[in-house]
Protein backbone atom coordinates (compact mmCIF):
# COMPACT_ATOMS: atom_id res chain seq x y z
CA UNK A 1 0.00 0.00 0.00
CA UNK A 2 1.57 3.64 -0.92
CA UNK A 3 1.76 6.33 1.73
CA UNK A 4 -1.34 8.40 1.52
CA UNK A 5 -1.13 10.33 4.66
CA UNK A 6 1.46 12.18 6.78
CA UNK A 7 0.89 12.73 10.80
CA UNK A 8 3.48 14.67 12.66
CA UNK A 9 4.83 15.28 16.16
CA UNK A 10 5.16 18.94 16.76
CA UNK A 11 7.54 20.05 19.78
CA UNK A 12 11.01 19.48 18.60
CA UNK A 13 9.54 18.38 14.86
CA UNK A 14 7.88 21.28 13.23
CA UNK A 15 9.35 23.74 15.91
CA UNK A 16 12.11 24.60 18.62
CA UNK A 17 10.51 23.56 21.57
CA UNK A 18 13.54 22.86 23.75
CA UNK A 19 15.05 26.44 21.97
CA UNK A 20 12.05 28.30 22.93
CA UNK A 21 12.03 26.46 26.31
CA UNK A 22 15.56 26.88 27.25
CA UNK A 23 15.25 30.85 26.38
CA UNK A 24 11.91 31.13 28.07
CA UNK A 25 12.72 29.27 31.30
CA UNK A 26 16.08 31.47 31.49
CA UNK A 27 14.23 34.67 31.10
CA UNK A 28 11.84 34.04 33.54
CA UNK A 29 14.13 32.78 36.38
CA UNK A 30 16.17 35.83 35.23
CA UNK A 31 12.97 37.79 35.80
CA UNK A 32 12.39 36.54 39.17
CA UNK A 33 15.97 36.84 40.35
CA UNK A 34 16.38 33.37 40.98
CA UNK A 35 18.63 32.51 37.83
CA UNK A 36 22.14 31.44 40.05
CA UNK A 37 19.67 29.10 42.04
CA UNK A 38 19.81 26.47 39.17
CA UNK A 39 23.35 26.99 37.71
CA UNK A 40 23.33 27.13 34.35
CA UNK A 41 20.85 27.71 31.76
CA UNK A 42 21.51 24.17 30.83
CA UNK A 43 21.38 23.04 34.48
CA UNK A 44 18.00 24.93 34.99
CA UNK A 45 16.39 23.49 32.09
CA UNK A 46 17.36 19.92 32.61
CA UNK A 47 16.29 19.88 35.84
CA UNK A 48 12.89 21.73 34.24
CA UNK A 49 12.48 19.16 32.00
CA UNK A 50 13.15 16.04 34.41
CA UNK A 51 10.04 17.44 36.67
CA UNK A 52 7.78 17.81 33.50
CA UNK A 53 8.30 14.66 32.23
CA UNK A 54 7.84 12.65 35.63
CA UNK A 55 4.70 14.60 36.50
CA UNK A 56 3.33 14.32 32.31
CA UNK A 57 3.95 10.46 32.80
CA UNK A 58 1.69 10.64 36.06
CA UNK A 59 -0.74 12.39 34.50
CA UNK A 60 -0.80 10.62 31.26
CA UNK A 61 -1.18 7.41 33.98
CA UNK A 62 -4.71 8.73 34.90
CA UNK A 63 -3.39 10.86 38.00
CA UNK A 64 -4.45 14.22 38.20
CA UNK A 65 -5.63 17.26 36.01
CA UNK A 66 -3.85 18.66 33.16
CA UNK A 67 -3.69 22.35 35.14
CA UNK A 68 -2.85 19.93 38.27
CA UNK A 69 0.36 18.43 36.59
CA UNK A 70 1.34 22.26 35.81
CA UNK A 71 0.70 23.24 38.88
CA UNK A 72 3.05 20.64 40.21
CA UNK A 73 5.82 21.26 38.35
CA UNK A 74 6.40 25.07 39.29
CA UNK A 75 6.02 23.70 43.01
CA UNK A 76 8.62 21.45 42.74
CA UNK A 77 10.67 23.61 40.87
CA UNK A 78 10.73 26.05 43.01
CA UNK A 79 10.83 23.72 45.97
CA UNK A 80 7.73 25.65 47.05
CA UNK A 81 5.16 22.63 48.45
CA UNK A 82 2.97 24.89 50.08
CA UNK A 83 2.43 27.35 46.97
CA UNK A 84 -1.67 28.08 46.27
CA UNK A 85 -3.13 26.83 42.79
CA UNK A 86 -3.46 31.01 42.17
CA UNK A 87 0.18 31.48 42.70
CA UNK A 88 1.71 28.25 40.92
CA UNK A 89 -1.12 29.22 37.65
CA UNK A 90 0.69 32.91 37.81
CA UNK A 91 3.86 31.45 37.39
CA UNK A 92 3.81 29.05 34.96
CA UNK A 93 1.74 31.72 32.92
CA UNK A 94 4.52 34.17 33.04
CA UNK A 95 7.20 31.62 31.97
CA UNK A 96 4.37 30.92 29.19
CA UNK A 97 4.71 34.40 28.04
CA UNK A 98 8.40 34.59 28.03
CA UNK A 99 8.66 30.81 26.11
CA UNK A 100 5.72 31.86 23.01
CA UNK A 101 8.17 35.33 22.61
CA UNK A 102 11.00 32.64 21.72
CA UNK A 103 8.53 30.19 18.99
CA UNK A 104 10.08 29.61 15.42
CA UNK A 105 9.56 27.04 12.86
CA UNK A 106 12.76 24.58 12.18
CA UNK A 107 13.94 26.03 9.01
CA UNK A 108 12.92 22.82 6.73
CA UNK A 109 9.48 22.40 7.98
CA UNK A 110 7.59 24.70 5.46
CA UNK A 111 9.67 24.06 2.03
CA UNK A 112 9.12 20.47 2.74
CA UNK A 113 5.31 20.47 3.75
CA UNK A 114 5.20 22.81 0.78
CA UNK A 115 6.71 19.74 -1.67
CA UNK A 116 4.40 16.97 -0.16
CA UNK A 117 1.30 19.20 -0.37
CA UNK A 118 -0.04 17.53 -3.76
CA UNK A 119 1.03 13.94 -2.82
CA UNK A 120 -0.57 14.11 0.88
CA UNK A 121 -2.50 14.66 3.53
CA UNK A 122 -1.48 15.92 7.05
CA UNK A 123 -2.35 15.72 9.88
CA UNK A 124 -1.00 16.14 13.57
CA UNK A 125 -1.04 13.74 16.56
CA UNK A 126 0.35 15.11 19.99
CA UNK A 127 1.01 14.38 23.29
CA UNK A 128 -0.74 17.61 24.68
CA UNK A 129 -3.39 18.99 24.21
CA UNK A 130 -5.50 20.73 21.82
CA UNK A 131 -5.66 24.25 23.74
CA UNK A 132 -1.88 24.17 23.95
CA UNK A 133 -1.08 23.01 20.51
CA UNK A 134 -3.88 24.78 18.26
CA UNK A 135 -3.08 28.26 19.06
CA UNK A 136 0.71 27.00 18.63
CA UNK A 137 0.35 25.83 15.24
CA UNK A 138 -1.98 28.58 14.40
CA UNK A 139 0.56 31.20 15.98
CA UNK A 140 3.38 29.73 13.69
CA UNK A 141 0.99 29.90 10.61
CA UNK A 142 0.68 26.23 10.05
CA UNK A 143 -2.37 25.14 11.36
CA UNK A 144 -4.15 25.36 8.13
CA UNK A 145 -1.57 23.01 6.81
CA UNK A 146 -3.10 19.69 9.02
CA UNK A 147 -6.23 18.35 8.42
CA UNK A 148 -7.21 16.77 11.90
CA UNK A 149 -4.98 18.18 15.14
CA UNK A 150 -5.39 15.06 17.59
CA UNK A 151 -3.70 15.18 21.05
CA UNK A 152 -3.57 13.08 24.06
CA UNK A 153 -5.45 15.35 27.05
CA UNK A 154 -8.45 15.47 25.04
CA UNK A 155 -8.42 11.68 23.32
CA UNK A 156 -7.39 10.23 26.98
CA UNK A 157 -4.01 7.86 25.81
CA UNK A 158 -0.62 8.95 24.81
CA UNK A 159 1.85 8.05 22.23
CA UNK A 160 3.63 5.50 22.59
CA UNK A 161 0.39 3.66 22.84
CA UNK A 162 -0.76 2.03 19.74
CA UNK A 163 -4.39 3.48 19.88
CA UNK A 164 -2.82 6.82 20.23
CA UNK A 165 -1.92 6.39 16.95
CA UNK A 166 -4.98 4.06 15.43
CA UNK A 167 -6.99 7.12 16.82
CA UNK A 168 -5.48 9.66 14.23
CA UNK A 169 -5.21 7.38 11.37
CA UNK A 170 -8.81 6.30 12.11
CA UNK A 171 -9.46 10.77 11.54
CA UNK A 172 -7.25 10.74 8.38
CA UNK A 173 -10.06 7.57 7.32
CA UNK A 174 -6.96 5.58 6.25
CA UNK A 175 -5.17 2.28 7.16
CA UNK A 176 -2.04 2.62 9.52
CA UNK A 177 -0.40 1.04 6.50
CA UNK A 178 -0.97 4.25 4.59
CA UNK A 179 0.26 6.36 6.68
CA UNK A 180 3.85 7.66 7.47
CA UNK A 181 4.14 9.48 11.14
CA UNK A 182 7.41 11.96 11.81
CA UNK A 183 8.49 12.83 14.99
CA UNK A 184 11.97 13.48 16.79
CA UNK A 185 11.53 10.76 19.90
CA UNK A 186 13.08 7.15 18.91
CA UNK A 187 10.74 5.62 21.69
CA UNK A 188 7.77 7.69 21.90
CA UNK A 189 7.29 8.20 18.02
CA UNK A 190 9.52 5.77 16.50
CA UNK A 191 8.81 2.85 17.85
CA UNK A 192 5.58 4.01 18.94
CA UNK A 193 4.57 4.23 15.29
CA UNK A 194 5.99 1.51 13.86
CA UNK A 195 4.69 -1.22 16.41
CA UNK A 196 1.09 0.41 15.71
CA UNK A 197 1.89 -0.11 11.80
CA UNK A 198 2.24 2.87 10.92
CA UNK A 199 5.66 3.82 8.70
CA UNK A 200 8.04 5.04 11.17
CA UNK A 201 10.42 8.29 10.40
CA UNK A 202 12.80 9.57 13.33
CA UNK A 203 13.89 13.01 12.84
CA UNK A 204 17.13 12.81 15.11
CA UNK A 205 18.30 16.67 13.76
CA UNK A 206 21.24 16.05 16.25
CA UNK A 207 22.74 13.54 14.91
CA UNK A 208 25.02 10.90 16.78
CA UNK A 209 21.51 9.28 18.95
CA UNK A 210 22.04 5.71 17.91
CA UNK A 211 20.18 3.82 14.43
CA UNK A 212 17.03 4.13 16.65
CA UNK A 213 14.16 1.10 16.76
CA UNK A 214 14.23 -1.18 14.31
CA UNK A 215 12.11 -1.51 11.46
CA UNK A 216 12.01 2.95 11.78
CA UNK A 217 13.70 5.01 9.22
CA UNK A 218 16.12 7.48 10.98
CA UNK A 219 16.53 10.93 8.94
CA UNK A 220 18.71 14.05 10.32
CA UNK A 221 16.73 16.28 8.14
CA UNK A 222 13.15 16.84 6.78
CA UNK A 223 14.83 17.24 3.48
CA UNK A 224 14.92 13.93 3.26
CA UNK A 225 11.39 12.86 4.24
CA UNK A 226 9.95 13.13 0.40
CA UNK A 227 12.54 10.42 -0.81
CA UNK A 228 11.43 8.01 2.00
CA UNK A 229 8.22 8.53 1.51
CA UNK A 230 8.23 7.42 -2.14
CA UNK A 231 10.37 4.62 -1.05
CA UNK A 232 7.97 3.38 1.41
CA UNK A 233 10.63 0.56 2.89
CA UNK A 234 8.52 -0.89 5.63
CA UNK A 235 8.62 -4.15 3.56
CA UNK A 236 12.11 -4.60 3.28
CA UNK A 237 13.07 -2.90 0.60
CA UNK A 238 16.66 -0.67 1.03
CA UNK A 239 15.75 3.14 1.78
CA UNK A 240 19.37 4.80 1.08
CA UNK A 241 18.68 6.92 4.75
CA UNK A 242 20.28 5.94 8.12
Amino acid sequence: MPIRAVLWDIDDTLFDYTGADAAGLARQLEAEGIAERYGTPVEALALWRRITDRHWERFAAGEGTFQGQRRDRVREFLEQPAMTDGEADAWFDKYVEHYKAQWKVFPDVVPVLDTLAADYRHGVLSNSSLVNQDPKLRDLGLRDRFEVLICAVELGVSKPEARAFLAACEALGLPPGEVAYVGDQPEIDARGARDAGLLACWLDRDGGRGPGPEGAHRIEGLEQLPELLAADTRFGARSGIR
